[in-house]
C-alpha cells in the first residue's frame, strides 16, 4: 500500500485533511486509501459523497466544512499545540511506518523528543507502590541515557514513567504522554500539574480533536500511537484484560520489540506481563535490559517510511462493468465474517483497484469493519 509523503502542508492542504480525517466513515486507512486514489485530499472530499452513495448509504454523507476546520484549527493553537503530518517535524518518525498511522496529530513541546530514540512504559493504573518505584527508575534511567519515555499518562505505571523520565532533569531525553483525548483535556483531573510539565519539557501528543472527553474507544486508540512510535514496549505490571496488554500486541504486530518485568505469580497485576514474558518477551530487570535489547534498532534504523510521492497521481479506474459485477460480488464473499483483502484479490478474479473501490464505497456508507491483520466484514451494525 503506497502512502503520500508530506514534506510540509501548505495552510490549505492541511485544512483539506482536517476535513477529510474528520469526516464522518474516514479512519486513517481509508483515509490514506482515499489520498493514494484521488492524489489530494480537495481531491478526495469532492468524491466521497458519490462513494458512499453508491455502496448503499441512506443518507448524504457530507465532509466537515472549511470553517469548522478552521475553527478546530483556532482552538488548537489556543491550547498551545500545532497540526502536524507524518515527515513533519514533531511527527514520531517510527509512527509514518505503522498500518493506521494518524494522518494528523496535535503536538504540544519539544519536536526534539519525536525524533530520539523511544520506548513506551506502560503498565496497570491500580500498580503496586514497588512497582511504580521500579517503573520509574527504569524511565530516569532510561531518559539519561537518551532515550524518550513514551506512555499514555494514565494513573499508575504511566504516571510513574512520565515523572522518571522527568526526574533526568534538562540533561535527559525526556518523555512523550500520549493522551486518549483532546490535547487541551487533563484526564485524569490529578494529572494536570504533570500534564502541564510534560508540554513544557517534553512532548504531549493527540489524536482527538480539542475539547474531546476520552471514551473507551478512545484508549485503543491511543495506545497504537504509544507501540507505534516506539522501538520497544515495556510492560511492568498488567492484568489478563488489560489496555497494557494491547498496546504490548500491537508493538508485536508492528515489528517491535516486547519486553516485560516480572511479577509474583499469587499477585493478579503481574499476570500479563508473566504471560507475555513466557510466550516470549524479553525479560526485564532494569534499564540496562531495555538498553541492550534496543540497541540494534537504534544502530539499524527502522526501514524508510512507506510514503513515497509528493503527490500520487490517481490510479487508473476499474471498468464500469467490472465494478457492477464487484458490488454484487464483494460483500457475498465477505458476509459477516473476516476476509483478507488478499483473498478476496486471489479468489473473486476481480483486479485489487476494483476490489479496493468496492471497500472504499462500503466502508464510507457504513458498511464495512476494518480488523486487525488486513481483514475487512461487513458491519452488522
Amino acid at each position: 500500500m503506497s502512502r503520500t509523503r508530506v514534506g510540509g502542508l501548505t495552510r490549505a492542504e492541511r485544512l483539506d485533511w482536517l476535513r477529510l480525517i474528520r469526516t464522518e466513515q474516514v479512519g486513517p486507512i481509508t483515509f490514506f486509501d482515499l489520498l493514494d486514489r484521488y492524489g489530494s485530499a480537495a481531491a478526495a472530499l469532492e468524491a466521497i459523497p458519490e462513494l458512499a452513495k453508491r455502496g448503499g448509504r441512506s443518507r448524504p454523507l457530507t465532509p466537515p466544512s472549511r470553517s469548522a476546520a478552521e475553527a478546530e484549527l483556532r482552538r488548537i493553537t489556543a491550547a498551545g499545540a500545532r497540526l502536524v503530518a507524518p515527515g513533519e517535524p514533531g511527527y514520531p518518525p517510527p509512527l509514518a511506518r505503522i498500518p493506521d498511522p494518524p494522518p494528523l496529530l496535535q503536538i504540544r513541546g519539544h519536536d526534539a523528543v519525536a525524533t530520539a530514540p523511544a520506548v513506551a512504559l506502560v503498565g496497570a493504573r491500580s500498580a503496586a507502590l514497588p512497582a511504580m518505584r521500579l517503573a520509574g527508575r527504569i524511565a530516569a534511567d532510561l531518559a539519561a541515557a537518551g532515550v524518550v519515555v513514551v506512555s499514555g499518562l494514565a494513573r499508575g505505571i504511566d504516571a510513574a514513567a512520565h515523572d522518571g523520565a522527568l526526574r533526568a532533569g534538562p540533561g535527559g531525553a525526556g518523555t512523550m504522554a500520549v493522551v486518549a483525548g483532546g490535547i487541551d483535556v487533563v484526564y485524569p483531573p490529578e494529572h494536570a500539574a504533570l500534564q502541564a510539565r510534560i508540554a513544557a519539557e517534553g512532548l504531549l501528543v493527540a489524536e482527538q480533536p480539542p475539547g474531546t472527553e476520552p471514551q473507551a474507544r478512545h484508549f485503543p486508540r491511543r495506545n497504537r500511537i504509544v507501540a507505534g512510535a516506539t522501538l520497544a514496549t515495556v510492560v511492568v505490571e498488567a492484568a489478563p484484560r488489560s489496555g497494557s496488554l494491547i498496546t504490548a500486541r500491537l508493538a508485536g504486530d508492528y515489528g517491535r520489540e516486547v519486553l516485560a518485568v516480572p511479577g509474583s505469580p499469587a499477585d493478579p497485576r503481574s499476570e500479563g506481563a508473566n504471560r507475555l514474558i513466557r510466550d516470549g518477551a524479553t525479560l526485564v530487570r532494569d534499564a540496562a535490559d531495555v538498553l541492550e535489547a534496543i540497541r540494534p534498532l537504534i544502530d539499524r534504523p527502522l526501514a524508510e517510511p512507506v510514503m513515497e510521492t509528493a503527490v500520487a497521481p490517481p490510479p487508473m479506474a476499474p471498468d464500469p462493468a467490472e465494478l457492477d459485477h464487484a458490488r454484487r460480488e464483494i460483500p457475498r464473499r465477505i458476509g459477516a465474517s473476516a476476509a483478507r483483502l488478499d483473498d478476496l484479490v486471489h479468489e473473486s478474479g476481480l483486479t485489487a483497484a476494483t476490489i479496493l473501490t468496492i471497500l472504499l464505497e462500503l466502508e464510507l456508507a457504513g458498511r464495512l469493519d476494518r480488523l486487525p491483520g488486513q481483514k475487512v466484514s461487513l458491519s452488522m451494525g
